[in-house]
């Protein structure tokens, strides 16, 4: 299930990749309110349409030259291998 945890995860995953420290940094460059990412680190909610342009966001915007391994993991294209059981 993708939630607000997810982004989160995202978010801190996103902060490693580009050697940002400041939740305020990336909060203000995904929402353009730099306090929107610790509201919801301390149980604020999110629209589902912000939720997706966060997540459309990072999407575009992952550093490429990184070795972060877990960019995928939170990648909100969801994979097309849907195998049924």
């Amino acid at each position: 299930m993708i939630d607000v945890t997810s982004l989160i995860k995202r978010a801190d995953a996103y902060k490693r990749a580009a050697g940002i420290s400041e939740d305020k940094t990336v909060s203000y460059r995904v929402f353009g309110d730099g306090k929107k990412l610790s509201a919801m680190r301390a149980g604020a909610d999110i629209t589902t349409r912000r939720f997706n342009a966060a997540m459309e966001w990072f999407d575009r915007n992952w550093p490429e030259d990184t070795n972060c391994t877990n960019h995928n993991e939170y990648s909100h294209v969801q994979s097309e291998d849907t195998d049924a059981a």
